[in-house]
């Protein structure tokens, strides 16, 4: 632009036409013009580049449509539009001219009436694509952020919700973000492995690592007097707290049944349910066993026993992290995938720096993770 006014480059190899389209155009645009395709092909790169292109066909060596062609190969000028200029009518050459890009034909000898026009409609349209383009980047950042304060709203709620039934077990939240950080690493590690590709591709990970908070929302429906019960869990007592695992699954079910059912509260559902589950089958409540277990329950057991052994609790001095990563090799197999168990192993300075970053402040009361 030159003073706001929009910048025409006038290619053709006859001075004539040059003059004529200058002396048209010069009062309401700035023109330059290029008397050759190299020539045409320098000043179109220049910086500004042109707002419009009016283009001769027949000119010695580079003829206009390899000229086009390659402007169009340009990203910085590929979007300015190309008027052709040109004695030729036949259909044939106004085809070949549009599949290269360009936009419109004069033809020669030609009307001042119709260059104005035609320079004029094709710049506003130029100028209302641009406009549009940058409307919908805009919107585009619009919709992001909006969709990102949504999620961040949706992780809060979840966050609340999981941390009260946390609370009701003198758990702190800092519980929530260990395991979250734990099954979010482990996934991470396992997603390339053959058995789990199939699974654990990112936006899968993501799923899990905001579903991982809700795995003991059961906890709600159980009673007081055995969930605070500051001593280790009768028998009697013990299955009625392993009911939480169905509590959960059945409050996520419900929100499905109301809402609708989403790929996050599937896999909830799924995690809540079976995060309690052994390899080898003698886990609660389904007694699943080996890859019956879905893999984020698999994923979120290891990840909550870590938590349970190097925690304290009412009736136990927390383990060491490494009598934990002792306990869990000895568990592979039997509690615990075998494979996630290696990746745990591969992992576990991870998970030590994840504790120590997330610690408790205060230490609570909560079931013991491998009863």
């Amino acid at each position: 632009m030159d003073n706001g006014k929009p910048k025409i480059l006038i290619v053709d190899d006859e001075k004539f036409y040059i003059d004529v389209l200058v002396d048209l155009l010069k009062d309401d645009y700035k023109t330059v013009v290029a008397k050759d395709g190299e020539q045409a092909l320098r000043r179109a790169a220049s910086d500004p580049p042109p707002d419009l292109i009016l283009l001769d066909i027949m000119m010695e060596g580079m003829d206009g449509y390899e000229v086009c062609r390659r402007l169009k190969e340009n990203p910085a000028v590929s979007e300015v539009p190309v008027i052709f200029l040109t004695v030729k009518s036949e259909v044939a050459d106004e085809l070949r001219g549009f599949e290269l890009g360009a936009t419109d034909y004069i033809s020669k000898p030609m009307s001042p009436p119709i260059v104005r026009a035609r320079v004029a409609t094709h710049l506003e349209l130029a100028r209302a694509r641009r406009e549009l383009e940058r409307q919908n980047v805009i919107l585009e950042e619009r919709v992001q952020e909006r969709t990102a304060e949504l999620e961040r709203a949706k992780d809060v709620a979840i966050f609340c919700m999981a941390s009260l039934a946390e609370a009701r077990d003198n758990e702190t939240g800092r519980h929530l973000l260990r395991t979250q950080n734990y099954v979010r690493v482990l996934a991470e590690k396992l997603q390339d492995h053959p058995r789990f590709e199939h699974f654990l591709n990112p936006r899968n990970i993501r799923l899990l690592y905001k579903t991982a908070p809700l795995h003991d929302i059961g906890k709600v429906g159980v009673p007081d007097r055995i969930l605070l019960k500051p001593a280790k869990l009768d028998d009697d007592e013990w299955e009625l707290m392993k009911k939480h695992t169905d509590y959960g699954h059945d409050a996520l079910l419900r929100a499905e049944d109301e809402l609708g059912t989403t790929d996050f509260l599937e896999l909830a559902r799924s995690m809540v349910l079976s995060h309690h589950e052994k390899w080898d089958g003698s886990g609660y409540p389904k007694g699943l066993k080996g890859d019956e277990i879905p893999i984020a329950g698999r994923l979120m057991a290891l990840a909550d026993v870590y938590d349970a052994l190097i925690s304290r609790r009412v009736y136990k001095e927390p383990y060491s992290h490494d009598d934990a990563v002792d306990m869990i090799r000895e568990g592979s197999g039997k509690h615990f995938d075998p494979d996630i168990v290696d990746a745990f192993v591969a992992l576990q300075t991870q998970f030590k720096e994840i504790a120590a970053t997330y610690a408790d402040q205060e230490a609570g009361a909560s079931e013991a993770g491998m009863q």
